[in-house]
């Protein structure tokens, strides 16, 4: 066998296109300095994963334990990365360190490519040795190769394009990488800041990294497990590791494809309540157990980055820094594929966990709205799956809702706000056996509009926009007088001659409960185009025309016509128009003042 040596003392010069290429490293390339430690433990962990392909290739036996060790030496001022893997000889340091931009995984997988195992080399980006002189003012390599008969060999550079390649001191296996670091750089002398970004980068890599002795990562993430051997617990657990002091999450979706790409991650669902904030997601992105971003948007449609966990895909295309995602259909295909997975475990729980499913629904309710207004698929893959809560207690999906109508209404679901705004028209609902779906703020305004899209048969209608033939006395008499007009149409003139001032429209109805001296309702699409207007406020203004309805069954109405006096008719009449916006919309400033001074002159007792 030709023993592989290095000749004493060769000096050289590195193989490079540009003669600016480490400072365009150093500056641009690499703009977060801590990027070095991932790159570089990230080869060392390749260096192990070859040794372990060659192994099995070459049948070598068992060559273990394998590890990584990050030693720090303040006195020298050096930080020293070291591996027990297949390390280099003389000619492997001119191939794959001289020639800058070289990836030595490639050539590698090419010559020991076994099936099913070349996704567990992480070289793909062949600058991500040179980072280490973003850090570093001289940068030595001792490595002594695997292959019997190779000489050790020793490599250094200060920065510039000179190298000198000279025997080595290495007595066993495997690859230091030695960092003289640089006066700005003292901060990875210091072993908490080390140890984070290790535990950030490095912390789910498959080969034991030890920080001067101390194990710093979790070999066996639990995205790499199959999910029948891991329980509730076990994921609990790791989410709390993984995000500390925050909520337990409600559920979760664990990922594993293996074609057509390779994809794995546990993705958890947090409480949202009625916030919905895409900003505050936490979804890591990762590359072979590699930690590369949080800023996941080209991976996950904007709905689904809310949610927290761990997405890991080997080839997922990354820029030469590992920083930023490549436009590529690759992409889409992954995000769609995340997509549907979710939409599939959210009409999973819903028609077997219906129960839980509900007692999730209020805080997921809003991630599931945002989703389907922006993901025509997730909509369709995910529409089973929408509740809101009932009037008659409860959640109900659309389609039972409509289930439960009247012929009449089968085609008609009505809504009110969540809260107070409505809850005068609720009562009257439900007091005739009617039924109505809670709706909750501006999300539900787009997202109602899209279920009509959706479904144009189907009207939504608020419980405010007018008085259904349910709620009406359609039996009440309606008797002439000498002028040849009803009472009704009596007390219509004589409200609306004492409330000309207040520029409203009046009908009189008969409902069925004469409790309700008035109400205010208005058109479904005039209010919606209102609520549009206050939404953009600084574009167009759409006036909200409101009606008043009086209830021709009340006694307070009827007093209306018994009243003699001009004034008290007057005061009457704006009081019961007051109670009926009180109801609807509520009532402020000067207007609520007025109505209370106006409410104790009326229950004064009369002189």
């Amino acid at each position: 066998m030709t023993v592989e040596t290095p000749s004493a003392g060769e000096q050289g010069q590195l193989s490079i296109h540009a003669e600016n290429i480490l400072p365009i490293i150093k500056k641009w390339l690499y703009s977060d300095h801590e990027i070095f430690l991932r790159e570089l433990v990230s080869n060392a962990v390749d260096a192990v994963s070859k040794l372990k392909h060659v192994a099995l290739i070459e049948n070598l036996g068992e060559c273990g334990p394998y590890r990584v060790d990050v030693r720090i030496d303040k006195d020298n001022k050096t930080l020293t990365i070291s591996d027990n893997g297949i390390g280099m000889s003389a000619e492997e340091v001119r191939q794959y360190i001289n020639t800058v931009a070289f990836s030595g995984a490639q050539d590698f997988v090419k010559r020991y490519e076994v099936e099913g195992e070349k996704s567990g080399i992480i070289g793909h980006f062949g600058l991500g040795f040179y980072s280490a002189f973003m850090v570093s003012d001289k940068v030595e390599i001792e490595t002594l190769s695997y292959k019997t008969g190779v000489e050790p060999c020793h490599w250094s550079c200060e920065g510039g394009l000179s190298f000198e390649l000279k025997p080595g001191a290495r007595a066993t296996r495997g690859t230091d990488i030695v960092l003289h670091l640089s006066a700005e750089s003292l901060e990875f002398l210091e072993s908490a800041r080390v140890r984070h970004v290790l535990e950030k980068y490095a912390r789910y890599l498959p080969v034991e990294i030890h920080l001067d002795g101390a194990l710093v990562n979790d070999r066996a993430p639990i995205w790499t497990q199959a999910p029948s051997s891991l329980s509730d617990d076990d994921y609990l657990t790791f989410f709390r590791a993984a995000y500390p002091f925050q909520e337990d999450p409600l559920f979760w979706i664990h990922l594993n494809v293996d074609y057509p790409f390779r994809l794995q991650g546990v993705l958890f669902f947090p409480k949202l309540k009625h916030e919905f904030d895409v900003s505050k997601g936490q979804v890591q992105l990762y590359c072979n157990n590699v930690f590369v971003t949080e800023n996941v948007q080209d991976v996950l449609p904007r709905f689904l980055t809310v949610l927290k966990g761990m997405i890991d895909c080997p080839d997922i295309p990354l820029n030469v820094s590992r920083s930023m995602l490549q436009n590529d259909p690759y992409v889409k295909k992954i995000a769609g594929h995340i997509t549907k997975k979710v939409a599939d475990r959210l009409t999973q729980l819903f028609r077997t966990q219906r129960e839980k499913f509900e007692g999730y629904w209020d805080d997921i309710h809003p991630f599931v709205k945002f989703g389907m207004l922006e993901d025509d698929k997730f909509y369709d893959a995910a529409k089973e799956a929408v509740l809101f809560r009932s009037s008659n207690d409860g959640f109900s999906s659309v389609e039972e809702y409509l289930s439960r109508q009247s012929e009449a209404n089968r085609q008609k679901v009505y809504y009110a706000e969540a809260g107070d705004a409505q809850t005068t028209y609720v009562s009257l609902f439900k007091a005739q056996g009617l039924e109505a779906l809670y709706t909750h703020g501006p999300l539900d305004v787009h997202f109602i509009q899209l279920l009509e899209n959706k479904n144009r048969d189907i009207k939504w209608v608020r419980v405010d926009a007018g008085i259904s033939d349910e709620l009406r006395d359609t039996e009440a008499a309606q008797v002439l007088d000498a002028e040849g007009k009803t009472q009704d149409e009596r007390l219509k003139e004589a409200a609306e001659r004492f409330l000309t001032d207040r520029g409203v429209t009046v009908e009189v109805q008969r409902l069925k409960s004469a409790d309700i001296s008035g109400l205010i309702t208005q058109n479904e699409m005039e209010r919606r185009f209102a609520d549009m207007s206050a939404m953009w406020k600084d574009r167009f203004e759409m006036p909200a025309s409101k009606t008043l309805v009086l209830n021709a069954n009340s006694p307070v109405v009827q007093q209306l016509l018994a009243s003699t006096d001009g004034q008290r008719g007057q005061e009457l009449a704006e009081h019961i128009y007051d109670l009926a916006r009180l109801a609807h919309d509520g009532l402020k400033g000067d207007d609520l003042t007025r109505f209370i001074a106006r409410a104790h002159k009326l229950l004064s007792p009369q002189a």
